[in-house]
């Protein structure tokens, strides 16, 4: 069981692909996690934060899930211990026949990855037969089947047709298959698998008192098993995505235009008249697996910025200008849906429609608890309804800023709060220092030389460092100074990257960059590594010192 009240803890974010521990076939898996969940609890780190673990579609990315409730076989533990129908030969043989790039590059390789993991689940699959397992199997069938069978079919048909694109399939693709096709059976049989691995590790955390925190994007894919199954609910004219940002300018079309998530936006009307199962449904299988989950981009429940195109049209938008591009789209442009924050009615209206959705989030969730990510532009009735609520909302200390242009002290951070000085989408710790240090003298601009004076300042004021005219270079010694400040906070989470606990620089996504390093970056050290390489024990000991002296400690849970 969760714990029944909020408890003051300490946790670390490492995205599942970016682990590694020996035996893996290129990909961190459940058995590595299960590692870092042992190596957590020995240190006393209170939880454990993970991306999304949906499948996902073909562009990798945890945001871009093909279900909303089925789990990705890419992160199973693939042995004959937790799949009794292969051998351990079997495994390694096939484990042999990957490169040393696809294994140990610093690089996931998914099309190798997938097509290893998928040959050893067929040759299991064939061998399927233990009578016990089976009777587990059916069970699993029968008490899932409210979304077990739409994706089993939906990805059977994938197999079939050789993409997920089901606006390109053959009229009728969905009768060409039936539920108790094999192949469907299979994807079924797959997932109970994931299930199955999930819901012991989630247990096993527990047990340790290591809690499992998720994340639920706002939206799915448009090709995704629900939308393909249940169109109905979803708005397919208009795709959510963000406002133009300056912050992102690798991508032109960001600064102009906004994100464009391609995600088709919710038919909330026809959501509410079904008692939100569909919603209900989602959390109550993310909470099969976690016991924490954050809602990415909760801003979301309240107005969404809408795309009257989809991402595949972006380019033709780009050098357009409104009145063009309204040409284009019938008079439609880009906005805030249902409301822009424009009027006292309208916010109040968006405020009204937030507080009935993540009512039913609440519900939902049962015991465990939702956070919040409110980043990005948050209109001002956000925060003050997610405390209202009870939903620990983001605090990243050098974005927050007192009417003087100080950064407001983390013993003033509300306790309903998830402070953190940077998500998935943002640079380490070690980057942000070094680049605003390079910045704040080598910098031609000047306004990008006081921008990033100011942002070192800010960090400083808040961990309690003296402000410079010339900050030292990242150290073990800034690092400590830059953790204590966030672990002091009042916040009930603070939360770091693994990246960030031992000074690395690489990143796991840059927001509007499509490359191919995007949400493939592994860490160059196992999870045995933690517990046994002098290098990284240095800045674990002092994380643990840390915990303890501000009164994070898992074992005060008991």
């Amino acid at each position: 069981m969760t714990p029944s009240a909020p408890v003051r803890c300490a946790g670390l974010l490492a995205p599942l692909f970016a682990l590694r521990r020996d035996g893996d076939l290129g990909i961190g898996d459940t058995k590595a996690l299960r590692g870092l969940l042992h190596w957590a609890a020995q240190h006393e780190v209170g939880f454990v934060q993970l991306l999304p673990i949906n499948e996902m579609g073909p562009d990798n990315s945890p945001y871009n899930a093909i279900s909303s409730v089925a789990l990705d076989p890419i992160f199973l533990e693939i042995s004959a211990e937790k799949i009794p129908e292969l051998t351990e030969g079997e495994v390694a043989t096939v484990r042999e026949s990957l490169s040393v790039e696809s294994l140990d590059g610093p690089l996931v390789d998914y099309p190798t990855v997938r097509r290893a993991k998928r040959g050893l689940l067929e040759k299991a699959y064939e061998r399927f037969r233990d009578p016990v397992r089976v009777a587990a199997f059916e069970r699993f069938w029968e008490e899932e089947a409210g979304w077990l069978e739409d994706y089993a079919v939906f990805r059977t048909l994938i197999d079939v047709h050789g993409h997920e694109c089901w606006d390109r399939w053959p009229e009728g693709a969905r009768g060409s298959v039936e539920a108790r096709d094999p192949r469907v059976q299979f994807h079924a049989w797959v997932q109970w698998l994931a299930f199955s691995q999930w819901r012991a590790l989630r247990e096993e955390g527990l047990k340790l008192g290591v809690r499992l925190m998720g994340d639920i994007p706002i939206g799915v894919s448009f090709y995704s098993a629900d939308v393909f199954a249940k169109p109905e609910l979803f708005d397919l004219e208009w795709c959510g995505g963000a406002p133009p940002e300056q912050v992102f300018k690798d991508d032109p079309f960001v600064v102009k235009w906004g994100q464009n998530w391609g995600i088709p936006l919710y038919r909330w009307d026809v959501m509410e008249r079904g008692d939100f199962a569909w919603w209900r449904q989602r959390i109550d299988k993310l909470t099969d697996v976690f016991d924490i989950f954050r809602i990415d981009h909760v801003l979301g429940f309240y107005r969404i910025y809408g795309f009257p195109w989809r991402p595949q049209y972006n380019a033709e938008f780009l050098p357009l200008s409104e009145q063009e591009a309204a040409e284009r789209t019938g008079g439609r442009l880009p906005h805030y849906i249902e409301h822009a924050d424009d009027t006292p009615e309208h916010c109040a209206a968006n405020l009204a429609a937030g507080d009935k959705y993540l009512r039913a989030v609440q519900a939902a969730a049962g015991g465990a608890e939702v956070v919040a990510e409110d980043l990005g532009s948050v209109p001002d009735y956000v925060r003050p309804h997610l405390l209202e609520r009870g939903i620990p909302g983001f605090k990243v200390p050098q974005w927050e800023v007192d009417g003087s242009d100080h950064a407001i002290p983390g013993a003033e951070y509300a306790e309903c709060s998830f402070a953190t000085y940077a998500t998935h989408d943002h640079p380490p710790l070690r980057a942000i220092w070094e680049t605003n240090r390079h910045n704040m003298t080598d910098h031609p601009e000047h306004d990008e030389r006081m921008k990033a004076g100011r942002e070192l300042r800010l960090i400083a004021e808040f961990c309690g460092m003296p402000p410079q005219d010339h900050y030292p270079p990242y150290s073990p010694e800034v690092q400590g100074w830059l953790l204590r400040g966030l672990l002091t906070s009042s916040s009930r989470y603070a939360a770091l990257m693994i990246t960030d606990l031992f000074g690395m620089e690489d990143r796991f996504n840059r927001p509007g960059v499509v490359d191919g390093a995007n949400w493939r970056t592994r860490l160059p050290f196992t999870v045995e590594d933690l517990s046994t390489l002098p290098e990284l024990m240095g800045p674990v000991c002092e994380l643990q010192t840390l915990i303890r002296q501000t009164n994070r400690s898992a074992v005060q849970r008991g």
